[in-house]
């Protein structure tokens, strides 16, 4: 077999630049998935059924904007980069969507929460597909990747875990422990670290110039990306995997305060699990180095599967005996953060030696688009499931011993299932090290010629 070109490690001034831009993402992600849906439904007036709605019915602009900027930020040609331009131009819509979402005013309803959750997405994408799609270019080799990524993880979620630990501190000191403190909290960390945090990484990274520009038409480089089987492959995967994630995310809050009974320290167990999730960050990285992204990945679900079972034991008094578990899914989630994004990246380079184009923007637009559908679709479920058992979240709702039952269950079981089958899905993914180092042997050879390819591997 040929061997690719040995390839010089990135530095670390430039993993650390590339890092910033993932804060602000990581701050919101919870909060938008979590904490948004709980304010609105238990204290804003906005109905289970609504929110429900309102969360799936965000994802259709997404169908649209997810690939369309996937799609433009592929063919930007401009002195400033292919990624550069719509990083930038994402800061202020994030930021506007960012201060109405997290600190609304006015008259709040299903439709104020509608626009606002639409505009948060669009922001988001602009920022986070080019982004990544960035990460994919900065090293072509297998390894390098993971560390790209885990870097990047690494920041993030030291972002994500400050987010946490101020409004933990400040419902200790201040007294500001409601989670409309923690969305003001955090939304004010946001709008500061967004256009600092953003232009550190357009200023510190340098994008590549040696791209194979993309020529073929929609329908055809459709028809590639639908015959790349390790894509179709973690696409599926990742749906089910952010359908479990999804579903924890939006139960957690309601499964504290209410099958818990424990009203104040909703961010405390978020700082326990972030903070070890931050922690498993160096472990999964050397595992990644060691066997096949793809089984490091599945040891993580396994693991974080049975852990989430552990659950189902806590009942009214338990907070802190949820947070030992708590800290080992956090640990084995590490692993979620760290790998697939890097597969990810590799499978952006069989579908340039098949399609003779440097499209990974494309790429993750697609895995965006289907990660937003299961972080929409697990929340519909996992309301609907909870208006089925009866179980009301509204503030003050006197809920019986069976609808809490039915919470309790779907919090402990409903993300073990999705992370167990993720797992199934993904253990005899094809892309393999060695398989990956032919075809970046192939790229070389592709490049060098100046012509593409349209062998296969």
């Amino acid at each position: 077999m040929n061997q690719p070109p040995a390839v010089e490690p990135v530095p670390r001034r430039t993993l650390f630049c590339y890092g910033l831009a993932d804060m602000p993402i990581q701050m919101a992600a919870i909060p938008v998935l979590s904490l948004v849906p709980a304010y609105y439904t238990s204290s804003l007036g906005v109905s289970v059924a609504a929110a429900s709605a309102v969360l799936l019915g965000s994802r259709l602009f997404d169908a649209v904007t997810d690939p369309l900027i996937g799609w433009l930020s592929d063919r930007t040609n401009s002195r400033y980069g292919r990624r550069r331009l719509w990083m930038a131009a994402s800061v202020p819509v994030f930021m506007l969507a960012t201060y109405k979402l997290f600190l609304p005013s006015g008259p709040v309803d299903a439709l104020y929460m509608l626009t606002w959750l639409v505009v948060f997405w669009l922001g988001w994408t602009m920022l986070f597909i080019p982004y990544y799609a960035w990460g994919a270019e900065i090293s072509p080799d297998y390894n390098e990747r993971t560390r790209v990524t885990a870097w990047r993880t690494g920041i993030g979620l030291g972002a994500s875990v400050v987010s946490k630990l101020v409004p933990v501190l400040a419902g200790f000191f201040l007294g500001m422990a409601a989670i409309s403190d923690n969305l003001l909290l955090i939304g004010i960390m946001m709008l500061v670290l967004l256009p600092l945090t953003v232009g550190g990484t357009l200023v510190g990274v340098t994008e590549r110039t040696d791209y194979l520009p993309p020529r073929l038409p929609l329908l055809p480089g459709l028809k590639v990306m639908w015959h790349n089987g390790p894509f179709k492959r973690l696409v599926l995967a990742l749906f089910v995997n952010q359908l479990g994630a999804a579903i924890s995310t939006v139960t957690v809050a309601l499964f504290i305060l209410d099958a818990l009974d424990q009203k104040e320290h909703v961010m405390l167990m978020l700082l326990v699990f972030f903070t070890f999730n931050l922690s498993g960050v160096p472990f999964w990285l050397r595992v990644a180095r060691r066997i096949d992204k793809h089984h490091a990945w599945c040891l993580g679900l396994f693991g974080f599967a049975g852990f989430h079972c552990v659950y189902m034991l806590l009942g009214p008094g338990d907070f802190y005996l949820m947070l030992p578990i708590t800290a080992c899914t956090g640990f084995l989630g590490a692993s979620f953060a760290v790998v697939p994004t890097s597969m990810l990246a590799d499978i952006a380079d069989l579908d340039t030696l098949e399609s003779g184009e440097d499209r990974a923007a494309w790429y993750f637009a697609v895995w965006s688009f289907v990660v937003k559908v299961g972080q929409s679709v697990g929340p519909a479920l996992a309301f609907a499931l909870l208006a089925w058992v009866g179980y009301d979240p509204s503030e003050g709702a006197a809920n019986t011993e069976g609808e809490i039952l039915g919470l309790r269950m779907l919090y402990s079981f409903g993300p073990a299932i999705g992370f167990a089958l993720c797992a199934l899905i993904a253990w005899n993914y094809p892309l393999s090290r060695e398989r990956h180092q032919a075809i970046r042997a192939q790229l070389q050879a592709v490049r060098a010629s100046g012509s593409s390819s349209d062998q296969t591997v």
